[in-house]
């Protein structure tokens, strides 16, 4: 084999390189969207706490109760 590489020796090359940064790219995600997401998720379960405290509260005491017995 000759010191320099063939033109299809450098294009295999080149194509598994692009893939394997295209990889790395894919496996990152979107973490600000998902830091988003999850602020927004707390957000509703506070705000849904405060408004409806008392009936969930009494909703899993009647739960629990019914199990118990």
């Amino acid at each position: 084999m000759s010191i320099t590489r063939s033109l299809s020796a450098r294009i295999i090359v080149a194509t598994q390189v692009l893939a394997t940064r295209a990889a790395r790219r894919s496996e990152r995600g979107d973490v600000p969207g998902w830091v988003l997401i999850t602020l927004m998720t707390a957000g509703l379960v506070t705000a849904l706490w405060v408004v409806a405290k008392g009936q969930l509260v009494s909703m899993f005491q009647n739960a629990l109760s019914s199990v118990t017995g």
